[in-house]
């Protein structure tokens, strides 16, 4: 989705990114998911927002102190590895009572057939099916919704892009279609995200040459201690080539994440060091000590913090404290356009027996059999104040009401064409209207 801004000043990308907290973080985090935040947050024309999911850890953990323990290693594994929470928007989710706010909100527009198709689900129903058991067998509400949850994580703040491996691609376009019926039904609020794939970071593999995942015990930890790394990395698995025989990279876990580390020059002499014929025990030296350079420094850092987790709590909260400053105004507005308000401002007049409804002006966006994206303003009272023709995608209206809220009575000149006029209704009044948007809204 196009967001309207000055061409002087365009409003930074938002990036949103998180970790399930249910482990150690180990090799296969650090290379795909926390290396690369990192250096993203860098970026000066970025809002980054990063998160322990410990909501989403509840679905697949039913160990209190685990989730605890893994929260704090996480945490200490991203401020070890060179995140700034000063930079960066650094939270908890469960911090944030905001998130299972929306999720409702959001459920309450999401389609049972479109959560009945999500990968997960569809995976566990599959296996039950396979075993002869009932389709839903040991499937909870919590696993069924795990969409919805981690739409409302990204449509919250309004995030733009969302880095996620391939598997993940299909929840973020959930999170599109929760957000774009919620536009749909209610006016536009959401921004639309867009899934961002880094191509050039593979899935690493682990000690046996499958994915590196705890599901499968193949991992390593991040900041093992030094001797353990060196143990894990000589059990990795290899063929049985020997010493001066050449050797195969392609399919090499111990090569895979080798590359994973090293420059592009390290990379192409190992290479040639497999076709000369290296034996595997000093292969795994080599491997072991690229790695060490890279982690030891941020392994004293990381034991540094988890000798204080004080301090980590610290720093959480006051991410919380910050993402809350979007959150619960936008909450507010949320609530607003779903009919959630207070009724101290209603009023119900002596000769009509119906409440007037009551709040603020809301723009409404609908398709019509055509098959053309339409907008409506509606006041207060839901009376008609503006009326616009048809555009070939919801993006272009949405891009058009974007422009309204932002411009007010200059947009209404520009898009005059594009607009029906309404018996009654003056220009005065539609910029009236669209004044105290703007003014809610700030």
């Amino acid at each position: 989705m196009m967001i309207m801004t000055n061409k002087q000043n365009p409003a930074p990308q938002r990036f949103l990114t998180g970790i399930t907290t249910t482990g150690t973080p180990h090799l296969g985090n650090y290379v795909g998911s926390i290396r690369p935040s990192v250096a993203a947050s860098t970026g000066a024309s970025a809002e980054s927002f990063y998160f322990l999911a410990d909501y989403h850890a509840l679905i697949k953990c039913d160990e209190p102190a685990r989730i605890q323990q893994s929260t704090l290693e996480i945490a200490a594994s991203w401020l070890a590895a060179g995140l700034d929470p000063e930079r960066v928007t650094f939270y908890r989710q469960s911090d944030i009572p905001e998130i299972p706010e929306l999720t409702w909100l959001l459920t309450c527009v999401t389609a049972k057939g479109v959560l009945n198709r999500a990968h997960a689900y569809k995976a566990s129903v599959d296996k039950n099916t396979a075993a002869g058991n009932d389709p839903d067998a040991d499937v909870s509400a919590g696993l069924f919704m795990y969409p919805v949850l981690m739409g409302a994580d990204i449509l919250m703040f309004k995030a733009h892009q969302v880095p996620v491996g391939r598997d993940q691609i299909q929840h973020i376009e959930m999170a599109r279609d929760m957000g774009q019926r919620f536009n749909h039904l209610y006016g536009e609020h959401f921004v639309l995200p867009q899934a961002l794939i880094e191509e050039s970071v593979a899935l690493l593999p682990g000690l046996d040459g499958r994915k590196m995942s705890k599901s499968y015990d193949n991992t390593i930890p991040l900041f093992t201690p030094r001797e353990q790394l060196r143990k894990l990395i000589a059990g990795i698995v290899t063929d049985s080539r020997a010493p001066g025989e050449a050797k195969d990279t392609e399919g090499s876990a111990l090569f895979q994440i080798y590359q994973a580390f090293a420059s592009a020059q390290e990379t192409a002499a190992l290479r040639q060091a497999f076709a000369n014929g290296i034996a595997w025990g000093d292969a795994k030296q080599t491997l072991f000590e690229r790695i060490d350079q890279e982690v030891a420094p941020m392994r004293a850092r990381y034991q540094e913090l988890m000798q204080d987790p004080a301090k980590i709590e610290a720093i959480l909260l006051a991410g919380a404290d910050k993402a809350r400053r979007l959150a619960t105004p936008f909450m507010r507005e949320l609530r607003q356009a779903v009919g959630l308000r207070q009724l101290a401002a209603a009023t119900v007049p002596a000769t009509k027996s119906k409440a007037v409804k009551t709040g603020l002006p809301v723009f409404k966006q609908y398709r019509e059999t055509d098959g053309r994206f339409h907008f409506k303003l509606l006041d207060a009272q839901g009376g008609l104040l503006l009326q616009s023709d048809g555009f070939d995608s919801p993006r272009d209206a949405g891009k058009a009401i974007a422009l309204l809220q932002a411009e007010g009575a200059a947009a209404l000149t520009a898009l005059r064409p594009k607009l029906q006029p309404v018996p009654g209704v003056s220009d005065e009044a539609i910029t009236a209207a669209l004044q105290g948007l703007a003014d809610n809204a700030s």
